[in-house]
C-alpha cells in the first residue's frame, strides 16, 4: 500500500537497521474506545505492508481510549513505546512507556502507570537523552487544565519505569507570537494548544523542538530552540511556521541515504488525515 491508504494521525517513523517502522494512532477509532496500536513497514518509503498489530489492550488493563501519538525509541538495546492512554470510565489522560524486544513488539506496559502527573490532562510524551546521558521525557500539559497549553519535562529514571522530578515548564502555546491563534473549545472557550513535542539535534549541535499549534491557516507545525544545546535552556519560538497548511503533529528521521524528512498528518480532519513525508532540503 501507499502512505496515502494509511489511515492514521500523529505518524512517527523509526528507521531501524534500514527498515522503515510507521507508527501512529489509529485513524477510523481515534476518537472513540481504542483496543491496539498498529505498526507499517517499508524499505524504500513508497510502498508500505500492515497494519501489524505492535501493542493490544492487554486483560485487566484499565485504559480504552486515546491510544494516540505512540513513537518508539531505542534504548539500551531495548525498545520503548511512549503512547497516550485514557479511560472511558473519566479520569485524566497521561503518557505511559511500553517495552518490546523488537520494533514489532509485543509492547507491554513499562512503566508505573502514568508518567505525567496523575491529576493532569497530558499527552504526547516524547522520549530525549542528554548528552551526559540523563533520559527526560518531553509532554504536553492540555490546555483542557490551563486553557493556554504548556510544553514540559519530566527526568525518567535510569530504568524508564518513572518520572524522577517535577515537571518544568519550557512554554506556553501563546508564546508562538505572532502566529498562532486561540481555537475555540466548548469545554474552555478560546485556548491555546500544544501538541506533538519531538527533539531533534542539529549537525551544528544545536537542539531544537518540533511541536504543534494552530495558525492561520489550521493546524500548524512549530520550532522552538534551546539556548544553551539542551533540555533545560531557554527555549524561544520561531517567529513563523515551519508548516502551516492544517497539518502537524510532526518528527524528522533520516532515510538509509541520509535524506532528512519531517513527516506529519495532513490535513487535520478526520476522516481524510494521512501520513506525509517533506524532505527539508536546508537546515530548520
Amino acid at each position: 500500500m501507499k502512505l496515502n491508504d494509511i489511515h492514521i494521525r500523529d505518524p512517527f517513523i523509526l528507521n531501524d537497521h534500514g527498515t522503515y517502522y510507521l507508527y501512529g494512532t489509529r485513524g477510523p477509532s481515534c476518537w472513540g474506545k481504542q483496543d491496539g496500536i498498529d505498526a507499517y513497514i517499508s524499505h524504500d518509503l513508497k510502498e508500505w505492508s500492515g497494519p501489524h498489530e505492535v501493542f493490544h489492550q492487554p486483560e485487566g488493563f484499565a485504559w480504552d481510549r486515546c491510544y494516540w501519538a505512540p513513537e518508539v525509541h531505542v534504548y539500551r538495546n531495548r525498545y520503548y513505546m511512549f503512547a497516550t492512554f485514557a479511560s472511558s470510565e473519566g479520569g485524566t489522560k497521561g503518557t505511559m512507556i511500553l517495552k518490546a524486544d523488537t520494533p514489532l513488539g509485543p509492547f507491554v506496559p513499562h512503566s508505573n502507570g502514568f508518567i505525567t502527573p496523575q491529576e493532569w490532562n497530558s499527552l504526547d510524551g516524547t522520549f530525549y537523552v542528554s548528552k551526559e546521558g540523563i533520559p527526560y521525557m518531553v509532554f504536553c500539559h492540555e490546555w483542557l487544565d490551563l486553557i493556554d497549553g504548556e510544553i514540559c519535562y519530566v527526568q525518567l529514571s535510569d530504568d524508564l519505569t518513572r518520572a524522577v522530578s517535577e515537571p518544568v515548564t519550557m512554554f506556553k502555546a501563546s508564546q508562538a507570537q505572532p502566529w498562532v491563534r486561540p481555537v475555540p473549545m466548548k469545554e474552555t472557550g478560546d485556548s491555546w494548544v500544544t501538541d506533538g513535542p519531538f527533539l531533534y539535534r542539529e549537525e551544528n549541535g544545536e537542539l531544537v523542538m518540533l511541536w504543534a499549534t494552530y495558525g492561520e491557516y489550521g493546524y500548524a507545525e512549530g520550532i522552538a530552540r534551546s539556548d544553551n544545546g539542551d533540555i533545560d535552556g531557554k527555549w524561544s519560538i520561531d517567529p513563523l511556521p515551519l508548516y502551516d497548511h492544517d497539518g502537524g503533529h510532526g518528527m524528522i528521521f533520516k532515510d538509509n541515504q541520509g535524506t532528512e524528512y519531517l513527516v506529519l498528518h495532513q490535513p487535520n480532519d478526520t476522516p481524510n488525515e494521512r501520513p506525509a513525508l517533506i524532505p527539508l532540503r536546508c537546515r530548520l
